[in-house]
C-alpha cells in the first residue's frame, strides 16, 4: 500500500473520521483553499464513503494492488488542483 508522502509546511490540514470510525483527512498542500470549502470536500468525502482501502490497477494493467491512491483534478472556485486520493487522506498539490 503506498503511503502519502509527508506534507508540506505550509499545509492546510482538516482532520475527520471516515464511516469505518478509522481517521481521515484532507491536506491542502499549496495552503491557499479556505479552511471552509476543505472542511465541506472532507464531508462530502466522507459521506460518499470515498476514504479506505481499494482495489484498482492504477497501471490500466491487469494487477491489482490494494491502497493505491487514485489520480484526478479538481476545481475549487476559479481554481484547478491535482487531486490525490490515498485510503485514508485526500490530497491537493498545484495542478
Amino acid at each position: 500500500m503506498t503511503q502519502p508522502p509527508e506534507p508540506a509546511p505550509d499545509a492546510t490540514i482538516i482532520e475527520g473520521t471516515a464511516h469505518n470510525g478509522k481517521p481521515c483527512r484532507v491536506v491542502d498542500n499549496t495552503g491557499t483553499i479556505p479552511r471552509g470549502e476543505l472542511e465541506q470536500l472532507l464531508e462530502d468525502l466522507i459521506r460518499d464513503k470515498r476514504f479506505g482501502l481499494t482495489a484498482l490497477s492504477a497501471t490500466g494493467s491487469s494487477e491489482i494492488r490494494l491502497g493505491e491512491p487514485q489520480f484526478t483534478h479538481l476545481q475549487m472556485g476559479d481554481d484547478l488542483y491535482r487531486f490525490l486520493l490515498f485510503p485514508y487522506e485526500a490530497r491537493l498539490e498545484a495542478f
